[in-house]
Formats: C-alpha cells, sequence, structure tokens
C-alpha cells in the first residue's frame, strides 16, 4: 500500500510508451483537462493495484495468487505512466488516493472471499469496464495530444489482455445488478478524481 500511494510502486519495468513524442502544444485549459484526466486514470491504477492485493491475499489458488500479482505488477506499470504523465503536465495525482486504495482493498479481499471463479469474474469485469472508460478518455484528450494517447492505448490493451486472461483461468461472468453496482462506484470515482 505505502509503495503505491508514496513510493516506489513495483513494475514490470516497461519503458514509457510516449517517451519518444514530443510534447505537444496545449492551451492552459486543454492541459488542466487532460492531466485531469490523467488523474481519474492514476486514481483507477491505484484502486487496480488494492484491488488486486486484496483478491491475491485471500486466493485460495496458487495460480489466482501468481494472476493477481502479475496483474498487479503490469498494472504498476500503468501508475508510474499515469505519473510520469501527470508530472509532464505539470499536476498532481488524486489527494484521496489513499481513500480509493482503502475502499478498493476491502473490495478485492471480499471478491477474494466469495471464490477464486467469482473473483476472476470481477477482475474481468473490473477490466471490461476500465477498457470502455480509457475508449472515452481517448476521445475526450485534445486532438494533439499525441503523448497521453498513446499512454491510454497501451494501458487499453493491457487491460484486455487482464480481462481475457481472467476469463481464461474460469472467471464466472457477474450478475447484471452487481456490474450495475461496480460502474455507480466507478462513475463516483471519476467524478471526485477529475477535481482533487
Amino acid at each position: 500500500m505505502l509503495r503505491s500511494l508514496f513510493g516506489e510502486v513495483h513494475t514490470t519495468r516497461r519503458p514509457y510508451p510516449a517517451k519518444d513524442l514530443a510534447e505537444p502544444v496545449l492551451t492552459d485549459e486543454q492541459k488542466t483537462h487532460t492531466a485531469a484526466l490523467m488523474r481519474i486514470n492514476h486514481a483507477g491504477e491505484i484502486c487496480a493495484q488494492a484491488l488486486y492485493h486484496g483478491q491475491g491475499m485471500v486466493s485460495r489458488s496458487l495460480c489466482v495468487q501468481e494472476k493477481m500479482r502479475q496483474a498487479a505488477l503490469e498494472e504498476g506499470d500503468h501508475l508510474t505512466w499515469c505519473q510520469q504523465r501527470l508530472t509532464e503536465l505539470g499536476s498532481h495525482p488524486s489527494y484521496l488516493n489513499p481513500l480509493w486504495y482503502s475502499g478498493s482493498f476491502f473490495i478485492g479481499m471480499i471478491a477474494g472471499m466469495v471464490g477464486d471463479t467469482w473473483s476472476l469474474g470481477f477482475l474481468a469485469e473490473t477490466e471490461q469496464q476500465v477498457v470502455k472508460h480509457l475508449e472515452s478518455h481517448l476521445q475526450l484528450l485534445p486532438e494533439q495530444d499525441y503523448k497521453s494517447a498513446k499512454v491510454l492505448q497501451q494501458m487499453q490493451v493491457d487491460e484486455a489482455v487482464h480481462r481475457d486472461d481472467a476469463m481464461h483461468l474460469g472467471g464466472r461472468p457477474l450478475p447484471i445488478l452487481v456490474k450495475r453496482a461496480m460502474a455507480q462506484i466507478s462513475r463516483l470515482m471519476v467524478k471526485a478524481a477529475y477535481w482533487v
């Protein structure tokens, strides 16, 4: 938790996707808006770290524990990329990140305690919602901000792989009411992280 929030998070050490791209020329308004979008994505990666830590901690399967560990490492890449982009934009992560981490860790533990097939289904649905969310953010970015787009595109590819892996490992599709509740919680986090 401390590494995710305040330190050097564990990653796979993949390179920053936008490292070779020049900084785009953005107006102050565009820069503020883009930074807010990246702050949301950074908060989402804090949540992902916490979910996978919580799920992995209570999983009954060594295979699922390893899947959660690997997913958390890859989400660590995303977290560092979002942080780097925020720094480039002269902005900051959400001040509510400790709240996001704590709540998500608790939710991850609950999902894990229900059983591995449901836990994997929860992971798959989480990632499916993230893939859609990233697609909407790609549409909201200023057209000339190729740097942010490159980061989000790579994140989207990775999240789709996590989704598919979870289902191949035996994830069970979640009931529609659970999916809707997850989407509502996500919307609240997005609105708060955009501003704070």
